[in-house]
């Protein structure tokens, strides 16, 4: 009966994205974030370039874009929130797949309490730019500035906070005047500024040797750890595992075609992190910097490479400015799904639910914030709060995730339901995509999620 209530109640309560474009814009403001500017390009750098690539494309085609359409197919079939939903399409209610849901929810919880962390550094450069001079092409004093922002406890609370205040507000508005609204103005933009700034980069002198980088593999580098990464990048950048698809899949209109909508996120996805590349490898080679520089890597080089432009200070306001709005997109889906949760599970308005949402999130974040001043020192496994709540995302909940919601897709929920949502209920000629897609999400994408998982335990 609960079950019931909640099937009948629910689709009454909930708003959706207005149109198409609406749906794949705000979809692609999901997987575009920081994911694709600051993650990408350090974790391409420390794992070898182009080696390391070949394995992300990999992930991203065998295991991310089948997730992915798994979870929309999933959002949309059930019309809820990520539990409701893994349970509405169980077999049983006796069966405990909505822990699939619960996973996602808690892997959005901790991916959240670090990445506004970094969104904050974002939105501290944002002001940084406007008010002080941060542009040298010299590594050791674009790194002290960085270093000086992420040591101060007071600034690192201060920033998290504004960049969790702001997605509250973005939310509160809805879904198609909040999140669509704001992701369909600000993603454009991004794309135009990244192709402005790799025009300047590809004009360097390390342009060749960063490009080669990037593009030419050395399969010597690849490794079983590197696999395991590109496997929890993909996941990371893609918002796969991690509820976040399934929330706004379930707000997608039923006429929409999802493969065809899912290719063209992904592969635009895709499209932003080899552009983020182009612009900070050459800078990197140009100007001595380390590849494997880690997380500081976006906020060490592009303050160089703006140094060499005219009107560098304007640049690098506008490009941290759009970086601050890719995140934003990201950071917006991820709060959604425990906010549509609290909204749905506790009859919570989304106003409460929201600031509540915002509330635990402050106070979780701030040990991810201080984790390089006054928690530094506190190191649980070896790792800081910020890296632990980084690497068990990452590396551990979101492929889990995935790899249950392939298994389920492919194994558990009814073929006739799988076709109905990938041919919009056989208006769409999408057979032999649906058969080429059941084939990966059974055999392939669970297989491969699991040997790099096992390999992650040490099995081998």
């Amino acid at each position: 009966m609960a079950n019931e209530s909640v099937h009948n109640q629910t689709p009454a309560k909930r708003s959706g994205f207005a149109t198409a474009l609406g749906a794949l814009i705000a979809t692609l403001g999901s997987a575009i974030g920081l994911g694709n500017i600051w993650k990408f390009p350090y974790l391409t750098g420390e794992n070898g370039g182009a080696a390391f690539l070949v394995l992300y494309l990999l992930a991203t085609f065998l295991v991310g874009l089948p997730v992915m359409i798994s979870e929309i197919l999933l959002g949309r079939a059930g019309r809820a929130n990520v539990v409701t939903t893994m349970r509405k399409l169980s077999p049983s209610p006796r069966q405990p797949w909505w822990l699939i849901g619960a996973a996602g929810a808690l892997s959005a919880f901790l991916i959240m309490a670090f990445y506004t962390e970094v969104a904050g550094w974002v939105f501290a450069y944002v002001v940084r730019s406007l008010t002080s001079n941060i542009l040298s092409t010299d590594p050791q004093v674009t790194l002290q500035t960085f270093n000086a922002l992420v040591s101060d406890p007071f600034q690192s609370l201060l920033w998290q906070w504004v960049v969790l205040i702001l997605v509250g507000v973005i939310i509160t508005f809805g879904v198609a005047k909040g999140i669509e609204a704001t992701t369909k103005r600000l993603i454009p933009l991004l794309f135009i500024l990244l192709l402005i700034v790799d025009v300047r980069a590809l004009t360097l002198p390390g342009a060749g040797e960063g490009l080669a980088f990037l593009f030419q593999p050395d399969f010597s580098k690849i490794s079983a750890t590197a696999a395991l990464i590109a496997l929890g990048l993909a996941f990371f950048k893609l918002s796969i595992g991690m509820g976040a698809m399934i929330t706004y899949g379930s707000y997608w209109k039923d006429d929409q075609n999802i493969p065809s909508t899912t290719l063209r996120v992904v592969l635009s996805d895709l499209a932003v992190s080899l552009l983020a590349g182009i612009a900070i490898f050459p800078v990197v080679f140009t100007y001595g910097f380390e590849p494997a520089a880690g997380t500081k890597l976006l906020f060490i080089t592009l303050p160089a490479v703006f140094a060499q432009m005219p009107l560098g200070n304007v640049f690098i306001f506008l490009f941290f400015l759009l970086t601050s709005f890719a995140a934003t997109g990201a950071m917006v889906s991820l709060v959604e799904v425990l906010v549509a949760f609290a909204n749905e599970q506790f009859r919570l308005s989304r106003k409460a639910a929201t600031w509540i949402t915002v509330g635990l999130l402050a106070l979780v974040g701030s040990t991810a914030a201080q984790s390089n001043s006054t928690l530094a020192g506190f190191t649980p496994f070896g790792k800081t709060l910020f890296d632990l709540y980084d690497f068990v995302t990452s590396n551990v909940l979101l492929p889990v995730g995935g790899l249950f919601i392939a298994i389920f897709v492919g194994w558990v929920l009814k073929p006739e339901q799988v076709i109905a949502q990938l041919t919009n209920g056989g208006t769409l000629s999408n057979h032999r995509v649906v058969k080429m897609f059941l084939f990966v999400v059974r055999y392939i994408s669970p297989l491969l999620v699991l040997v790099v998982l096992l390999d992650s335990l040490g099995v081998f």
